[in-house]
């Protein structure tokens, strides 16, 4: 028999299968979001050392934890990354759980639990084994108190403590000097340019620039724009550091390659074939940019022949790789991918990523390609509207990714991409609206790690687009999930076939009742288009630019507190428990793009 907290940490999520052998206890209902051992990544960067505790375990061999240093790497503005590292735990059932507060006040909240991480390897990278998390949506520089608690029956229980702040909004220095600027002085303004100051661009064409000056922490150049300023052509900001372009309309690409702590907010670019059809990228290691409240616009055409990765599209209209990156409240529209980060050998230390709030329409390839995260990339609240593919993690190096109240609306292909042996993918309050499979995941390599709760997948009959299918209409389709490391549980699920059939690893369902008693999913629940309170229509003809559709759910409806309470993800809801999907049910919609 396990132990009575192992019966807990089961029924947490926190346990893999092998831990988790006798069943939790039927009347025991589950209260959190953690899940069995993931992959994850060995950091490179910045963060907090944390120390202190004590071991509250007997000796355990093998089975006990020996706990390793801790560290938060590269905050962001709204979250932190907390990482432990760990060796033993043979038997995996450490669970490490995490409460924060703004330091110097009294009251603790709880985060969710960090996700066990085992070491592993895949396409060319490898990761330590450790416990991996971010505590989400908190305030601009501020810093934060933070407790981690890591418990294992089997010895090596032991808290610490330690502080984090997180970063502040980029802002001009105090009192910044301003120097005015026309096409005809540019140049010499830019070349003696010093920390602090501002370059007030006055109305007129400029022809794009290398941009050779550096400022400091908390004395940025600032590169700004009023009206009826135009450039035509590249800016280039090559391995420099604290500078800002605002406001300026770019008839070209920024790319920032190595830059560090680069801003680039309140800017129009309108991508053109002669730089790649990109808009605001770096093809190099950069770190902790904040990109925000741009329209980014692309080349693509919402048509059939573009769809796909061979398909007739061009360009990224956000890409970065490195860490610590900001992009958030931006409008792209139009590129094979909307957002994305590198892949394969180029991807450098892609992790502490925060992509949120963005509106993506019309993008060919993905909306949101988050491949090769190496962990703690955060993929929140972002509204996604007529692309082949929503999101990609294509693949997660471990984990964990996450990817939370997203509202999905017509995905052609796949709503979520989780292909190439991804790994440690965390799938939280998203509402999915698509033709053919509701969620159908068609790796031929397993899914592994994936923890999803409190979704809304609803789907239709299928079809087949540039050579891809939308499936058939099943409500959960991943025949690759490996079922031993993973769980899905609390979502809603619908098809208007009228049917409910699917797979999960080998587990075949074609019934509510099926899907409950023969998958992880027990507590799901049946839903139809009516669960909206808005009137949504099924993407019927995907090659439409659907208009964006109302995706809050009726107080009323089988979504309503259907859903599993989440620390720190779902915290004030209204009702008996939380709602499914992207919204609770009367909610203010989220601002999505620029504000």
């Amino acid at each position: 028999m396990t132990s009575s907290f192992s019966r807990w940490a089961c029924v947490l999520g926190l346990l893999t299968s092998v831990a988790c052998s006798d069943s939790p206890p039927d009347d025991v209902d589950p209260v959190d979001g953690g899940n069995v051992t993931d992959g994850g990544s060995t950091d490179a960067g910045g963060g907090s050392d944390a120390g202190g505790g004590g071991d509250a375990g007997s000796g355990g061999g093998a089975d006990a934890t020996v706990a390793g240093a801790t560290s938060l790497p590269f905050p962001t503005l709204h979250h932190l990354t907390v990482e432990w590292a760990f060796s033993g735990d043979a038997n995996a059932n450490g669970v490490v759980t995490v409460r924060y507060r703004i330091a110097g006040t009294t009251v603790w909240r709880e985060a969710l639990p960090l996700r066990r991480v085992a070491a592993g390897s895949n396409e060319g990278f490898s990761w330590a084994g450790r416990h991996s998390g971010s505590v989400f949506d908190l305030q601009p520089g501020t810093t934060y108190e933070l407790e981690l608690t890591l418990t294992d029956p089997d010895g090596g229980t032991t808290t610490r403590t330690t502080n984090a702040t997180t970063r502040p909004l980029p802002v001009p220095m105090a009192n910044a000097p301003i120097k005015a600027v026309t096409p005809a002085t540019f140049a010499s303004v830019a070349a003696s340019a010093q920390p602090g100051d501002i370059l007030q661009l006055g109305a007129g064409t400029y022809a794009g620039f290398d941009w050779s000056r550096s400022g400091t922490e908390g004395k940025p150049i600032i590169v700004r724009g009023t009206t009826g300023v135009v450039i035509n052509g590249a800016i280039n900001v090559f391995t420099q550091a604290y500078v800002h372009l605002e406001g300026l309309t770019v008839n070209g690409r920024i790319r920032f390659n190595g830059s560090k702590h680069m801003v680039i907010q309140r800017c129009a670019i309108n991508a053109s074939s002669t730089y790649g059809g990109d808009g605001i990228v770096t093809f190099t290691r950069a770190e902790n940019a904040y990109i925000a409240d741009n329209v980014v616009t692309g080349l693509t055409q919402w048509a059939e022949a573009s769809l796909g990765v061979s398909g007739d599209n061009l360009g990224e209209g956000i890409a970065v790789t490195g860490p610590g990156h900001v992009i958030l409240h931006n409008r792209v529209t139009g590129f094979r991918d909307g957002i994305s980060l590198l892949e394969d050998d180029e991807a450098v230390d892609q992790f502490s990523i925060d992509i949120l709030n963005n509106d993506l329409t019309g993008n060919a390839d993905d909306g949101i390609e988050a491949d090769f995260c190496f962990h703690n990339c955060r993929i929140v609240r972002n509204r996604l509207t007529n692309n082949f593919i929503a999101v990609s993690s294509q693949p997660g190096l471990g984990g964990p990714t996450y990817f939370v109240r997203n509202a999905i609306y017509n995905a052609v292909h796949v709503a979520f991409k989780l292909y190439r042996g991804s790994t440690g993918d965390v799938l939280l309050h998203n509402t999915v609206v698509k033709h053919g499979d509701a969620f159908g995941i068609y790796a031929g390599r397993p899914v592994a790690h994936l923890y999803a709760r409190n979704n809304l997948f609803l789907g239709g009959p299928g079809g087949t687009f540039n050579g891809y299918s939308s499936g058939t209409g099943r409500v959960l389709h991943v025949p690759d999930l490996e079922v031993a490391t993973s769980s899905l549980d609390h979502d809603g699920v619908g098809s208007t076939t009228d049917t409910l059939t699917g797979r999960l690893g080998a587990s075949t369902f074609s019934s509510l009742q099926t899907l409950r008693t023969g998958t992880s999913e027990q507590h799901a629940v049946q839903v139809d288009l009516t669960a909206f309170a808005s009137t949504v229509a099924y993407p019927a003809a995907p090659l439409t630019l659907y208009a964006k559709p109302d995706l809050r759910i009726r107080a009323d409806s089988a979504a309503a507190n259907a859903g599993q309470p989440l620390p720190n993800i779902n915290e004030g809801f209204t009702g008996l428990s939380p709602d499914l999907g992207a919204f609770e049910a009367g909610v203010d919609l989220p601002v999505y793009g620029p504000r």
